[in-house]
């Protein structure tokens, strides 16, 4: 008995390991990198003034976003997503580099991070009513004394 009481806390033991690892390695952080950021030793050789549309297309590539209007500034976006198990997913890391330019000329080289973000709503859409917690019928019997039965009735 004693030989099959050893295999027994052995298996346990294993079994108990391989839990422990599985469980441990749900935990881990899945890392997503979505977008594009030049490096900044590129952004380095672009000259405020002097380089184009053309020129900075040719030097970091088109940018997957820009300005609404024809000719706007190009904006080049990146952000580090972590998911963590059952938990939502967090922006752990967000880089934006705005082009301005104007006349297709290269103006300013500004780089925004995830600290200067705000939170913009894009669209809120409610619904304010007059009725506050009164039924139908309770509207009918409220309103019926107002009504006139000759301008009702067209007399």
């Amino acid at each position: 008995m004693r030989h099959g009481e050893n295999k027994r806390s052995r298996r346990t033991a294993t079994l108990t390991a391989v839990a422990f690892a599985v469980a441990l390695s749900a935990c881990s952080p899945i890392v997503r990198n979505h977008g594009y950021i030049p490096l900044q030793e590129d952004l380095d050789t672009l000259a405020v003034g002097a380089d184009t549309r053309g020129s900075v297309e040719d030097l970091i590539g088109k940018p997957s976003a820009s300005g609404v209007l024809a000719g706007g500034d190009w904006f080049y976006v990146g952000s580090t997503v972590e998911h963590v198990g059952w938990r939502a997913p967090r922006e752990t890391n967000r880089q934006v580099v705005a082009l301005r330019f104007e006349d297709d000329v290269l103006t300013n080289v500004e780089r925004y991070g995830l600290e200067d973000g705000q939170v913009v709503e894009l669209s809120r859409r409610v619904t304010e009513t007059n009725v506050r917690d009164v039924t139908f019928i309770r509207q009918i019997l409220r309103n019926f004394g107002n009504i006139d039965l000759g301008e009702a009735l067209g007399g």
